[in-house]
């Protein structure tokens, strides 16, 4: 989900390594300054970078690199759960996720630099789509994988539907988000998760 896409790959290493360098200080920039905030100047000036470079990595300007960034903040939504989000085999794995998903957007606070670079590119565009439906997939997959980890251990019934009950935890963790983004508060989102494990415990 690096938003790498086919010109990327084509990329040297050290092509790699500057594109790299210039998606991070503009993740960086986003995070300090916002999507509107944050030009191509400032992202050169932090990155070291000069405007040919900028158009050789993205020939699309802003609007590439956007999306470039976009898609490293949604591999840091998941790479943030980890290492529990791929161990979900016991109730303290559980747990130690709920916590980790809380703390993380405790740290996080009201801003999200993934939510306003999506609204910065149009939700409605294809490429913010596409980007939200894979974050989304990968997201479901592994807790899918993580509640049939359970089932397979005995701690939670066979018959529950595991890609149902997944997709309620995602739904849940962002519909708490939202409302952490208008309140400042994780109140909703520890509620959405403690009942969520609990429904989960309740099907063993």
């Amino acid at each position: 989900m690096a938003g790498s896409g086919a010109a990327a790959q084509r990329l040297t290493r050290k092509g790699m390594a500057t594109r790299r360098r210039i998606v991070e200080g503009a993740a960086q920039e986003i995070r300090e300054r916002g999507a509107s905030g944050a030009t191509l100047d400032d992202i050169r000036g932090r990155t070291a970078t000069s405007k040919s470079q900028i158009f050789h990595y993205f020939p699309g300007g802003k609007e590439e690199l956007l999306l470039a960034v976009a898609a490293r903040e949604a591999e840091r939504v998941l790479e943030d759960q980890e290492p529990h989000l791929s161990d979900l085999g016991t109730w303290s794995a559980w747990q130690d996720w709920r916590d980790a998903v809380v703390r993380r957007y405790e740290q996080q606070g009201v801003n999200c630099p993934l939510g306003v670079l999506i609204t910065e590119l149009g939700r409605t565009t294809p490429a913010a789509q596409a980007l939200t439906r894979q974050l989304i997939s990968q997201w479901q997959k592994a807790l899918r994988t993580g509640i049939q980890r359970m089932q397979d251990n005995g701690a939670v019934d066979r018959g529950l539907d595991a890609d149902r009950t997944a997709a309620a935890f995602v739904a849940a963790v962002q519909g708490g988000v939202t409302i952490l983004m208008s309140t400042g508060s994780t109140t909703h989102l520890e509620a959405a998760l403690d009942t969520a494990l609990t429904l989960l415990r309740s099907a063993a």
